[in-house]
């Protein structure tokens, strides 16, 4: 379909979401929504409960349910390389 004769049609969603100003926001969302679920499904897979988690990195309770929490984006990458190594993963940030 020509994008000329449909103005709803655009490049792709990435350049909608620019277009929006929220390119930005929505994927800084996305990426801590994933890493949350995965070291989320790691704990799940080795058992590893809440408590343990948060002895293993030697956080609070409620800073390991902060890092768990989909919807809060406000978490600092020395704690996700934290949460990585207590469920023996890395965490690998590339530029793109």
């Amino acid at each position: 379909m020509d994008s000329s004769k449909n103005p709803h049609i655009g490049e792709s969603f990435a350049s909608f979401l620019r277009d929006e100003g929220i390119y930005e926001a929505v994927t800084a969302t996305a990426i801590k929504r994933t890493l949350a679920l995965q070291i989320a499904h790691e704990m799940a897979v080795q058992h590893i409960s809440k408590a343990e988690m948060a002895r293993r990195m030697k956080t609070s309770a409620t800073q390991l349910g902060r890092l768990l929490d989909p919807d809060n984006d406000r978490v600092q990458l020395d704690t996700l390389m934290k949460a990585a190594s207590a469920v023996g993963r890395t965490l690998s940030v590339t530029l793109a």
